[in-house]
């Protein structure tokens, strides 16, 4: 697509990837300044009306919204009005799949901060994506093939 990619644990604080290497689950608090930063960095792209992908665990409905809105969805719960900081457009894709398939290809990952005994709280933590969000689901059983071309599918669909 030639848009720009962000990896969301490039952002995490060495606070935070210490926790995760050590085999503790990230709590709301740890997470919200994350999320509050990767909002920032999508606002900027949005504002300079350059699209972007972010590949981001935003495991929460909540963690969601700040992606969307920033951190006054925290405090409000709901997404901002259209106005001076309207919430931005996203298309969330929840990448779906049994939690051995995942657990399995995190197995082959090297260098990460994240040890796979981590899955099982990412699980326990997720809120899938229902209306009214912005998102597709996609089954991570099919090919990496038919996975992008769902995505783009679902992108070009508006």
């Amino acid at each position: 697509l030639g848009w720009k990619f962000y990896d969301a644990d490039d952002y995490h604080s060495l606070e935070n990837k210490k926790k995760m290497a050590e085999g503790i689950p990230l709590n709301d608090e740890d997470r919200i300044p994350w999320l509050c930063a990767l909002h920032d960095i999508l606002r900027r792209e949005d504002s300079s009306r350059q699209d972007a992908i972010l590949a981001c665990s935003a495991l929460k409905k909540m963690y969601r919204r700040v992606l969307v809105s920033g951190a006054s969805a925290i405090a409000s719960n709901q997404p901002e009005q259209p106005g001076e900081n309207a919430a931005l457009k996203i298309l969330f894709v929840h990448l779906d799949g049994p939690i051995d398939i995942i657990a399995a290809r995190l197995e082959k990952r090297r260098g990460h901060f994240m040890p796979p005994e981590l899955l099982k709280s990412q699980f326990d933590t997720l809120e899938p994506p229902s209306a009214p969000e912005n998102f597709i689901t996609v089954s991570l059983e099919k090919s990496l093939p038919e996975i992008v071309l769902e995505i783009e599918s679902a992108i070009f669909q508006g």
